[in-house]
């Protein structure tokens, strides 16, 4: 979401100077800051102005110094700078960053939504049938290209029905037994089966280990993402138990926010629209699975720190309403990315 905030301030900038007519857009190309530049929660670079510079007839420095000073302006962000020869760096300020809790927890699905693939035709063939696939190889290829569809509408794209997507990617890569997937599927689950076939990454021997698939510890990565959110759901029915509640949003203080476990978790949060749109354009759906676990794990780590229920508890106060809109938020999109992946999030595990 915030990218997106960003986005819309550079287009609005870029269609008033000079390179408009490039047509050149800055959505889907923020990264975290790159070596050498500030780092920490709420930090993000784009290297737009590298694209911009032919256009300007200049440096991308040069071009990216408007940019930072037009950005710098805008009362939700706290430093805008030119770093790495080029790189846009942007720092937005602490309330920006935790009125995510409410934002995303608003949005609901459409968190992930983003303008990165605007204007582009992808093929979205239809959803696989997992049980079906010849072998490991074939159901790990239609499952990649069904989810790199479904991402890409969710980043803007325009879905284009496709029905021959496996005829055109040729012959399964390394198929197993016939049964194969349809046995692992029965035993582990379809949703741990489904995570743990979409976090292959490229190269990877397309093959998924059912009683790994089927293990119940966080090691276990579809477990850890899918508990996390069944945590944060929980943590969400103990406190209604107790008469609690996150209340209005307008009733929300960002200041409460400020523990770094859990702007480290804000932070995670902001980047899912644009990790979304990062596996499509890339045609990797496991970079949203990893993204998940990484999701997953800040979320761990805050609620181990700075819990929004712990035992005793029996009153709340503005510090808990807050952490119940961040629970609230991370149960958000962990339930919009596993769905994206077409994986359940159970509310109890």
């Amino acid at each position: 979401m915030i990218t997106g905030d960003l986005d819309r301030l550079l287009a609005a900038e870029i269609g008033r100077g000079p390179a408009a007519a490039a047509r050149i857009t800055p959505a889907g190309t923020w990264h975290r800051a790159p070596p050498g530049g500030p780092s920490g929660p709420g930090i993000y670079a784009t290297p737009v102005a590298f694209r911009l510079a032919p256009a300007l007839g200049t440096d991308p420095a040069s071009a990216a110094a408007p940019l930072a000073a037009a950005l710098a302006r805008a009362d939700w962000v706290a430093a805008a700078a030119v770093t790495g020869g080029g790189h846009l760096t942007v720092a937005v300020t602490a309330g920006a960053l935790a009125r995510l809790a409410v934002r995303i927890t608003q949005a609901g699905p459409a968190c992930a939504r983003g303008t990165a693939l605007a204007g582009r035709r992808v093929p979205a063939p239809p959803a696989p049938d997992l049980a079906a696939a010849a072998g490991w190889g074939q159901a790990r290829r239609q499952l990649a290209a069904f989810l790199t569809g479904r991402l890409a509408e969710v980043a803007g794209a325009r879905p284009v029905p496709s029905d021959h997507a496996e005829r055109k990617q040729g012959p399964a890569l390394a198929p197993g037994a016939p049964g194969a997937v349809a046995s692992a599927l029965a035993f582990a689950g379809a949703g741990a089966v489904r995570f743990a076939l979409a976090r292959l990454p490229p190269g990877a021997p397309a093959r998924v280990d059912p009683w790994l698939a089927a293990a119940h510890h966080l090691g276990n990565p579809a477990y850890a993402v899918r508990y996390a959110h069944a945590h944060a759901v929980s943590a969400l029915r103990q406190a209604a138990d107790l008469g609690l509640s996150p209340g209005e949003a307008a009733g929300f203080e960002p200041r409460l926010l400020a523990h770094p476990s859990e702007r480290a978790l804000l932070d995670e949060l902001s980047w899912l629209a644009e990790r979304v749109a990062g596996a499509a354009r890339r045609a990797r759906p496991d970079v949203l699975a990893r993204y998940l676990e990484h999701l997953a794990g800040a979320y761990f780590d805050c609620q181990e720190q700075n819990p929004a229920v712990w035992p005793g508890m029996d009153e709340g106060g503005p510090g808990a309403v807050a952490r119940l809109w961040l629970a609230a938020a991370a149960a958000t999109a962990l339930r919009t990315g596993l769905g994206l992946l077409g994986v359940d999030a159970p509310d109890r595990l």
